[in-house]
C-alpha cells in the first residue's frame, strides 16, 4: 500500500483488513477519532508509536506531553504543518 492507497483507504468504514496498529491509528485519527488513534497507540512502547504519540499530543495542543513524545522517539517537534507531519507518518510507516 502506498500514501494515495492509503489516502483511498479513509472513505470506509474500518481501516484496511492488514493494517499495522500504527497505521490504524493513523486512520483513525485522520477520520476525526482522535480517541482511537490514542488508544490503540498509547501502550506500544517503541520509537514508531512514540512518533505518533507525539504526533497526537502535538495535534491536541498538549505542546509538553508532544516534545516528550519527540524526545521518546528520537525526534524534535516539527515546523511542518500537522498534515504535513502526518504523511510523513503514513509513507514511513507504510
Amino acid at each position: 500500500m502506498n500514501l494515495q492507497a492509503f489516502k483511498e483507504s479513509l472513505s470506509a468504514t474500518q481501516p484496511p483488513a492488514n493494517a499495522s496498529e500504527y497505521i490504524k491509528a493513523l486512520w483513525y485519527d485522520a477520520n476525526s477519532n482522535w480517541d482511537k488513534a490514542h488508544k490503540l497507540i498509547q501502550d506500544i512502547n517503541d520509537i514508531k508509536a512514540s512518533w505518533i504519540h507525539a504526533y497526537l499530543h502535538r495535534k491536541e495542543g498538549d505542546i509538553s506531553n508532544a516534545d516528550y513524545w519527540y524526545s521518546k522517539a528520537g525526534k524534535r517537534r516539527p515546523s511542518v504543518s500537522l498534515d504535513m507531519e502526518w504523511e510523513q507518518i503514513v509513507n514511513a510507516l507504510l
